[in-house]
């Protein structure tokens, strides 16, 4: 049971060490993009290659989608990045639902946990499986699986490790479970803990008025999707532009906060311990691009902020 790309990884290698997958269910097509073409799940996409059954319901509760998937006689469900499921559908095989989710749990609970790892600074992230219970990412904990986040990588190139990290680890709960040697760790609550909120317009906002490095943490762990935004003024024109890349740079300076400094190839915006560097930002309209590339056409006055 799974939808993006990151499913999609998970379900290549259960089937590459010739577990037998009886059915995929995932999620209903949608329109998307200008043309509203219908598109469907990236899980769909490779089902379809594989020749798999394919269950797609739209309310996991309806009387039909339940006595299909029962049908399937599945022993085991693997849920990677789908859907809250009801009792009904996670009590229903022999050998229980296992969820895949890409952090250390109780840590990261919640749906950007990649993002939020990279975004909160951690040097260190993993993945776990449990088994589902009636809360989310609750389960008790079968395996874990750590990795270092290394000082520059972008959510990305952490999001592909992960997948890789993440198959390995399906693979051993599975291997545990055919063997019945499963033993189990039931999650402890910790104040400390943090959660990995949906992310929202709001909280993909660059606040200047942050550190360097924490305004840094925030762009790579939004690239390359959904993206750190901000706004830039300059004299009467304002811009709804995405940062993709950026640096810092540590210095005292008298600028206001936000200002933007530009040379012929680079652009900076100040901050209260020295400066982000902008590598890579989108203007509206306009392809994702270095910054070399954008000031080729594009000046900035010394009024020029971003806010």
């Amino acid at each position: 049971m799974g939808t993006p790309e990151f499913a999609v990884g998970i379900l290549e290698t259960i089937l590459k060490n010739n577990f037998e997958v009886v059915g995929v269910i995932t999620a209903a097509d949608k329109p998307a993009g200008r043309g509203q073409k219908i598109k469907f799940s990236a899980v769909k996409e490779f089902a379809l290659e594989k020749g798999l059954p394919i269950l797609q319901p739209t309310n996991l509760k309806d009387e039909s989608f339940l006595s299909e998937l029962k049908a399937l006689n599945g022993n085991c469900q693997i849920v990677v990045a789908f859907r809250m499921l009801p009792e009904v559908v996670w009590k229903m095989p022999k050998y229980g639902t296992i969820n895949l989710h890409a952090s250390l749990l109780p840590n990261y609970r919640g749906a950007a946990p990649i993002n939020w790892a990279i975004i909160n600074g951690e040097k260190e992230t993993g993945v776990t499986t449990f088994f589902i219970d009636e809360k989310i990412d609750t389960g008790a904990m079968i395996l874990n699986a750590k990795t270092p986040i290394h000082e520059n990588e972008n959510a990305g190139q952490l999001h592909d490790r992960l997948m890789e990290l993440g198959s390995k680890t399906i693979v051993d709960t599975l291997h545990l479970i055919e063997k019945g040697n499963v033993q189990t760790v039931i999650q402890t609550e910790n104040p400390e803990q943090k959660t990995a909120y949906k992310l929202n317009r709001e909280n993909c906002k660059i606040d200047w008025t942050e550190s360097s490095e924490t305004i840094y943490n925030l762009i790579r762990g939004l690239s390359p999707y959904p993206t750190a935004w901000s706004l830039i003024k300059d004299e009467n024109q304002e811009w709804n532009v995405k940062i993709t890349e950026a640096a810092t740079e540590h210095a005292n300076h008298d600028f206001k906060i936000g200002t933007i400094i530009t040379t012929k190839k680079e652009m900076k915006i100040a901050v209260k311990d020295g400066y982000v560097k902008i590598i890579k930002i989108q203007f509206p309209g306009k392809k994702n691009m270095t910054t070399a590339e954008l000031l080729n056409g594009m000046v900035f006055s010394s009024n020029a902020i971003a806010l």
